[in-house]
């Protein structure tokens, strides 16, 4: 825990007293350090305000009191706690000149005797009275001694006159003097020019949420912790929130149990009546009535607001609100959309039924009403569930495009209205059979899609030839991706192409869904080349139709196809570009697609000996994967699962692949999806384990079943799974000493693999052979092999060499410095787990120079972490984080970040 420091003067002015005697109330009982945000109060200490704003409870002048006991000791501090009384000017200024003169007596000894004979019916001269103030205090402050002065609770006195008053006080602020604000609303004064002349340093009510780090500090206070479940659940219900979490946790005490709290009963009522007294009673009759009115709406603008309320003032009263703070959450960055705080939204949604008004199935039906006139169809539908009205539901569900469900392949928005419509509405239209049926193809469930897509033949014949051709063209596209989830490769190839041939241009979206599993087909035959042409073909298709998301799809399968060819960089590029055509789509919502190319930017970071931004982008993609229910949060476990069996965690990368398989099931996914490419990640950990009779006995069943006489598809998410058991059988066969036996399967895999234009496993295969050579002493081929291996990965693989790298430093050193000079070269030297010193630099020398925190930042780097991820890390600012990265690059002799871990690692500064 930081020490505080106490060896700088202060005085502070409590409201409760005007005799002079000066307070600053100390920090609450149990209140938790915020060392992250005093280093960022910190950064503002050069600027002329510092300002905090946020609802009621979020701790702003408990962290104002923080930060004055951890100010240099060359700083003077003077508390000035406001109330309603302050907002007379006059009587302000007189208190706030009473506690300058504890500082510098005399001061203003003449204007004081002015202000005070002022009357208050007669206008009086504010600015011109500050003015001759401020020129004497300018000569009585000294730069190196300067002054802090906090206005706590500023909202309390805030007026027009008041402001106009610290306006010009703000605007003529003398050198040695900073202004601390701490307010519920931000204050009505012109802070344009102080931002841009970074003179101004603002903390909001998103900067004052208490981390879960802190959040568990509160919570070890109370002596005892939370269960894992209602550790979550209060997390999601205080969203930081300190008084809210006070509160909740004020009522623990019952609720301990063997020493664990259980969730809180009783803090309910405490938060209820917090909010209504500090909140909603203190707004105006016509704001109350608001608050309740659109409680019911889990996001709202104004315009949603006029519509359900049936009125024309929303726009005024949304503005009242963000003036005064009262538990706004912003969604957007142009101020349109907003919420309001999850434990205020509860406590107005539980007021008695009488108070409803409007009542909240007439609500939601205007709600819906305005969503659909909007185009926000999926909301309007679920505003009409929430309504009761299943039936209006249906039809909205109807105008849903087969391409909005199949771009954004977020089928858990669909699935979710299934249950809530009745099976007779599902199979009521050829429309909602098709959308139900993608619904359920696209969430894997197979079974339940075949028998919906059965459905349409009680529509055949159609009425006319061309809604005929059409609706047997969706048939074979529906039919066509059903029998790839099953591994049905020549069915899936043969619906998927007569679906083409029958599908008319304006169906596009299914016209793409069948190109990307064509194009995954041909990458199970190893066929790259027409993988790629496919590929070309849905791109182009994609920008013709102009849809961002269908773009995106196209980059990722081109991804797909490029990184088996070994171009892991342009792969990763190609991945990139399709992340950046999402870009522009709202961010709140949720896309597998998006979730997709997240996780693959994941691997391929790993392929890149990335790990720690591998990491990030993994978790993310989970996340966004899981919420909308799409397998391919698969991919992320495995390759996680990776890292870790590599670093050595093993019982971590089992328990992954464990939850990973738990999901499955309880997502009902058929085994085909997913058993294979777990049991394979399993094999690869087992091997690292040296349970090479458990890995032996997986390996040939998987074998049997993926390269026998009757051999299964690959999967979809791991299309060249049979050549990759081939790989892991051969690396248990070298491993357990069978040479010759691994060393046959080698070389036929590098063949195989080149033959179809897989380069990447070809690359795998090379070194696993170099390996092998070395241990039997073929010292010539080994250095062949390798040089071979080098030059088919300048695509930016470098993962494949890692087991080489760790066997055998010292050699993989000479053979790399043998080679051409390149990035690939200095990469993989940087990875090296040892390095002789370089002789013009003495390694201890170079440590002396490097100090304890560049050293600390140096370490950060090497793992991957951003400038902002190392201010945060180390609790020190984004300036300083880029100071040290100077001085780094300069003592070490570099230009860049790439370049300075290099070195570093050459030198042994780095492991």
């Amino acid at each position: 825990m930081t020490e505080l420091s106490s060896s700088h003067r202060f005085v502070s002015l409590s409201p409760q007293s005007t005799d002079g005697h000066f307070f600053r109330p100390p920090l609450p009982p149990g209140h938790v350090l915020r060392p992250r945000l005093c280093e960022r109060l910190a950064s503002g200490l050069s600027g002329r305000l510092i300002l905090v704003s946020a609802p009621a409870g979020f701790g702003k002048s408990s962290l104002a009191i923080e930060f004055c006991e951890r100010l240099p000791p060359q700083w003077q501090s003077l508390w000035f706690g406001l109330s309603r009384r302050d907002s007379d000017p006059g009587r302000f200024l007189e208190r706030l000149l009473a506690g300058l003169q504890q500082f510098f007596p005399g001061l203003g000894d003449d204007a004081l005797g002015l202000l005070r004979l002022r009357q208050r019916h007669q206008p009086f001269a504010f600015e011109e009275w500050l003015d001759g103030l401020l020129d004497e205090l300018t000569l009585r402050l000294k730069p190196d001694s300067p002054v802090l002065l906090v206005l706590d609770d500023y909202h309390l006195a805030q007026g027009a006159v008041l402001d106009r008053c610290l306006q010009f006080f703000l605007n003529h602020l003398p050198a040695g003097l900073l202004l601390l604000v701490t307010s519920r609303q931000r204050p009505d004064w012109h802070l344009a020019r102080l931002r841009l002349s970074r003179q101004l340093l603002e903390l909001q009510e998103q900067d004052l949420r208490l981390t879960e780090e802190e959040t568990g500090e509160l919570l070890s206070r109370h002596g005892a912790t939370l269960s894992e479940e209602a550790l979550a659940d209060l997390l999601q219900h205080s969203e930081g929130w300190v008084a809210g979490l006070r509160l909740w946790l004020l009522a623990a005490a019952e609720a301990v149990v063997d020493g664990e709290m259980t969730r809180p009963h009783g803090a309910e009522g405490l938060i209820r009546e917090y909010l209504l007294e500090e909140v909603i009673e203190r707004q105006p009759p016509e704001v109350q009535a608001f608050l309740y009115d659109t409680a019911c709406q889990e996001r709202f603008c104004a315009e949603l607001c006029d519509a359900v309320r049936e009125a024309h003032d929303s726009a005024a009263i949304l503005e009242h609100l963000q003036a005064h703070q009262v538990f706004l959450v912003p969604l957007d960055e142009q101020g349109r959309w907003f919420r309001y705080h999850h434990l205020f939204s509860d406590l107005l949604r539980a007021r008695p039924a009488a108070a409803l008004r409007p009542a909240p199935t007439s609500a939601h039906l205007r709600a819906c009403r305005w969503f659909s006139g909007q185009g926000l169809l999926d909301e309007a539908i679920e505003q009409a569930l929430r309504a009761g009205q299943p039936d209006v539901a249906a039809n909205l569900v109807q105008n849903l495009s087969e391409e909005q469900l199949l771009a954004e392949q977020n089928v858990a928005t669909l699935l979710r209205w299934k249950m809530d419509l009745p099976d007779s509405l599902l199979a009521s239209t050829p429309r909602l059979i098709v959308l139900y049926s993608w619904a359920l193809a696209l969430a894997c469930q197979l079974d339940a899609a075949e028998e919906l897509v059965g459905q349409m033949s009680r529509f055949l014949p159609a009425p006319s030839a061309v809604q005929q051709q059409s609706l047997l063209a969706q048939w074979q596209a529906l039919c066509g991706v059903i029998a790839r989830g099953r591994g049905e490769s020549l069915s899936a190839q043969r619906h998927c192409t007569e679906a083409l041939a029958g599908l008319p241009m304006e169906r596009y979206g299914q016209r793409l869904m069948c190109l990307s599993t064509l194009a995954n087909l041909a990458i199970v035959q190893g066929d790259l080349w027409r993988a790629r042409g496919l590929n070309r073909e849905a791109l182009e298709l994609a920008q013709r139709v102009g849809n961002p998301l269908f773009e995106a799809l196209a980059h990722y399968d081109r991804a797909r196809v490029l990184q088996a060819r070994g171009e892991v960089q342009r792969a990763l590029d190609e991945v990139r570009q399709g992340l950046e055509r999402l870009r522009g789509l709202p961010h709140q919502r949720l896309y597998a697609l998006r979730a997709r190319l997240t996780l693959y930017e994941g691997y391929l970071l790993s392929l890149r000996l990335q790990p720690q931004l591998a990491r990030q982008r993994l978790t993310a993609g989970i996340a966004e994967a899981r919420a909308c229910r799409d397998v391919s949060l698969l991919i992320g476990q495995c390759v996680l699962a990776g890292l870790e069996g590599r670093e050595g965690a093993l019982a971590e990368a089992f328990a992954r692949l464990a939850e990973a398989e738990r999901l499955m099931h309880v997502w009902d996914v058929p085994p085909i999806y997913y058993l294979a490419m777990i049991t394979l990640a399993k094999c690869e950990l087992w091997l690292r384990q040296g349970q090479f009779e458990v890995a032996d006995a997986w390996l040939v069943r998987l074998a049997e079943a993926y390269n026998g006489e009757q051999a299964a598809a690959a999967p979809e998410f791991h299309p060249q799974l049979p050549l990759y058991i081939e790989l892991h059988q051969a690396v248990l066969e070298r491993q357990q000493g069978e040479r010759s036996k691994a060393e046959r399967r080698l070389r036929a895999l590098v063949q195989r693999a080149q033959a179809m234009g897989g380069e990447l496993l070809a690359v795998i295969a090379r070194v696993q052979l170099v390996l092998l050579l070395r241990a039997s002493g073929q010292e010539r081929e080994a250095r062949q092999q390798l040089s071979d291996a080098l030059q088919a990965a300048l695509g930016g693989a470098l993962s494949p060499f890692q087991d080489l790298l760790k066997a055998h430093p010292d050699w993989a050193r000479e053979q790399l410095l043998a080679q051409p000079e390149g990035s690939q070269r200095e990469a993989l030297l940087a990875e090296l787990p040892t390095a002789p010193a370089v002789a013009s630099v003495e390694p201890d020398m170079m440590v002396g120079s490097l100090s304890g925190r560049e050293l600390a930042v140096l370490k950060l780097i090497a793992q991957g972490y951003s400038n902002q991820q190392i201010s945060e890390s180390l609790f020190i600012s984004l300036h300083t984080v880029k100071t040290h990265a100077r001085h780094i690059n300069g003592k070490l002799g570099v230009e860049r970040r790439t370049q300075a871990v290099a070195r570093a690692k050459s030198l042994g500064l780095l492991t």
